[in-house]
């Protein structure tokens, strides 16, 4: 035990926990064959994340016909339903989502009452960028205003869905200020620090330092770093004492130029990585009583 003063968020003597993001709502399995389209196929993916060290799975569902992105309740439901089945690991659902109503986003939530859901923090441009072409592969505006962001708070509230907000930049953790001062947000507050995103903040550890050091003091916050720059982030934020996300959603790549078969060997690199800075993966039973969880 270190005899260091150390605020509990910043403590890298403590469990580390990992959030496995399945399957994500861009790519496919023309670009990975491991994306997970049935729940079956969730529920075995959500196994050999739980296996490797995660305690918690984050869904965006999928039709089981196509792997087309779903927002449908039965969806959903047969997901989750089919991940209980196969392990204990702590479920979050997206709230996620352009071009439909915010009614059809927190419908899932509303009705299955997940132990987390997904609540992003900001508008901002939302794209990706191909540096050899020197163009954009896709881009569109992604909108999260402070009204639809108030009424899916109380919608979680509702249903004891912790809220587990998702920062794409410093202004989007300072953008839940105001929400906790209003009492809608209460402690402890669970922050997801996104970097890599064109358009959101750079994906540099000097971003990751000064993005956590937004996060007050009473909560717990995970790095969620996308594509090539994920590796070396997730070790940034084990040695800061936070949290981490892996999964398919994020990236594909183990190591460079090998792809990842399942959720889980993304997962065990994480574990491992962990456990090399002398930290232990948190299990799903530590994660519910550190963040208050509520539900299943």
């Amino acid at each position: 035990m270190s005899i260091l003063p150390m605020a509990p968020h910043r403590d890298p003597e403590r469990q580390c926990i990992i959030t496995c993001a399945l399957s994500g709502v861009v790519a496919n399995r023309d670009q990975c064959p491991a994306i997970p389209y049935s729940p079956e196929e969730y529920a075995a993916e959500a196994r050999r994340a739980y296996e490797a060290g995660a305690a918690v799975v984050h869904i965006h569902a999928r039709d089981p016909l196509d792997g087309s992105p779903s927002y449908k309740v039965e969806h959903y439901r047969a997901i989750r339903d089919a991940i209980v089945d196969a392990c204990p690991v702590v479920i979050n659902f997206s709230t996620g989502a352009v071009g439909i109503s915010t009614e059809q986003k927190i419908a899932p939530v509303r009705e299955i009452r997940p132990a987390m859901a997904a609540l992003n923090m900001g508008s901002m441009n939302y794209a990706k960028y191909h540096q050899q072409k020197k163009s954009f592969v896709f881009e569109f505006v992604f909108p999260n205003p402070f009204s639809e962001i108030v009424e899916l708070i109380k919608a979680m509230n509702e249903v004891d869905s912790k809220p587990e907000m998702e920062c794409f930049d410093a202004g989007h953790v300072a953008n839940s200020y105001p929400l906790v001062d209003m009492g809608l947000l209460k402690p402890p507050f669970q922050y997801s620090l996104i970097l890599g995103v064109t358009g959101g903040i750079a994906p540099t550890i000097d971003s990751l330092i000064h993005m956590s050091s937004c996060v007050p003091e009473w909560s717990e916050w995970e790095l969620i770093g996308i594509s090539r720059d994920q590796w070396r982030l997730v070790a940034g934020a084990i040695a800061m004492g936070g949290n981490v996300r892996v999964g398919l959603e994020d990236n594909f790549y183990v190591e460079p130029g090998r792809m990842a078969k399942s959720n889980g060997e993304l997962v065990e690199k994480a574990a491992h990585m962990i456990r090399d800075q002398g930290r232990e993966p948190a299990t799903p039973e530590e994660c519910r009583r550190r963040l208050k969880l509520k539900n299943r």
